[in-house]
């Protein structure tokens, strides 16, 4: 049975006169020989979970009253996005995994906190996200990664919208991918930061599975399939042993592929399980992308720099002269002082013919003594320097 304090008790039982303990059948007894443990109680088992149930709901309660309590002390503020900062629930996340000893793995205890955390910071008002839409995007499911299911998601059109949206002060922040594991760098991301004001003030490495997915379910009628070009790319052996003959339309994001394939019988859709539920459409195959391993990066854009967290990147914008040696003159004091380079991407500049600037990606905020001492030294070498963001690193 279960004690009050929740333990199990073996019940003991003296054998019956004239017989020893040996001479019980086999079957009473484990391989091991020792006595097996009496099966708990379920509806005592049921009734110490309804209890911690009650505790875990009136503790959540307290949170939301103190971080309500957060808000006055912080004064009048205009909107949600004052109340929000980025820096501090990094911190309360990474303590979360610090705690964590099971049996819930990393994970799902992040998950279970981010959502608490966007619940009591959207008793002021709920933060206003634009991502890449529409509904059911991998943008989308990043945008709740981040900021959980509280903040209020903007589906826009484009990417250059997000930023748009966010420059404008329409959303307070924007979920916008940069990268993918497979197929490189988002080049039209990397292009709005020429011109933007914008910061970048946090990032979501997302776990990405592609699936093919039509109104029908039967690949025998598929003809063409949409998808946006990077999930084509990602997919591309896949649909070359099983769909050599179908037409591959490029579109403009996964969640428009799904919307245009739940029109045609003849049509499917490469998305998200995600997009498959909104749009109702039926799961031919899948996972299909070539690497299992497929993750895609993105950024979160804000309007101000960050203050340290502890586990800090900065982003950088270098414009190099054009002299020999420029970029080992630009890259030389990150070696000099210790700071890892994470990344390294150049663009066209639009600045003028084959000038060129360099996206660099460096361990550590641009306030810490290392990557601001290097950052110092950089100056002498470089045409100019715009620091794009120095922000969290992403949890998982």
């Amino acid at each position: 049975m279960i004690s009050p304090g929740g333990t199990a008790e073996v019940a003991t039982r003296k054998p019956a006169k004239g017989k020893s303990a040996a001479a019980k059948p086999a079957a009473a007894r484990p391989a091991s020989g020792k006595p097996a443990a009496a099966r708990p109680d379920l509806e005592q088992v049921r009734e110490r979970i309804d209890g911690i149930d009650r505790q875990i709901q009136d503790l959540i309660a307290e949170r939301a009253r103190w971080a309500h309590q957060v808000g006055k002390a912080k004064g009048p503020l205009r909107a949600a996005i004052d109340y929000y900062r980025p820096e501090r629930e990094a911190q309360v996340l990474r303590r979360v995994l610090d705690r964590n000893d099971g049996p819930l793995n990393d994970e799902v205890l992040l998950r279970l906190f981010r959502e608490i955390m966007s619940a009591c910071l959207a008793q002021q008002e709920p933060l206003k996200v634009g991502f890449l839409g529409p509904e059911g995007t991998f943008s989308q499911q990043a945008l709740h990664k981040h900021f959980g299911h509280s903040a209020k998601g903007l589906p826009l059109g484009s990417i250059e919208e997000v930023f748009q949206e966010v420059e404008a002060g329409h959303a307070d922040f924007g979920i916008v991918p940069v990268e993918n594991s497979g197929q490189g760098t988002i080049q039209s991301t990397l292009d709005m930061f020429l011109t933007s004001p914008l910061k970048i003030c946090g990032e979501v490495e997302l776990a990405v599975h592609q699936f093919l997915m039509s109104r029908t379910g039967r690949m025998e009628d598929i003809e063409r399939v949409y998808s946006h070009p990077l999930s084509l790319a990602q997919a591309k052996t896949w649909l070359r042993h099983h769909l050599p003959k179908a037409e591959k339309i490029p579109v403009s994001s996964n969640a428009e592929a799904a919307r245009r394939a739940r029109n045609a019988d003849d049509s499917a859709a490469i998305a998200g399980e995600n997009a498959g539920h909104v749009y109702g459409l039926k799961t031919l195959a899948g996972p299909i992308e070539d690497r299992p391993d497929n993750t895609t990066r993105f950024l979160v854009l804000g309007r101000e720099l960050l203050p340290p967290c502890g586990h800090d990147r900065t982003s950088l914008m270098v414009f190099v002269r054009d002299q020999p040696g420029a970029l080992y003159k630009v890259l030389s004091p990150f070696a000099r002082h210790g700071v890892s380079m994470n990344r390294i991407e150049s663009r066209p500049a639009h600045t003028g013919r084959w000038q060129y600037a360099f996206f660099i990606d460096v361990g550590g905020h641009a306030q810490d003594g290392p990557v601001a001492a290097a950052l110092a030294e950089l100056g002498e070498f470089a045409a100019d320097i715009r620091i794009l963001g120095a922000y969290p690193v992403a949890l998982l």
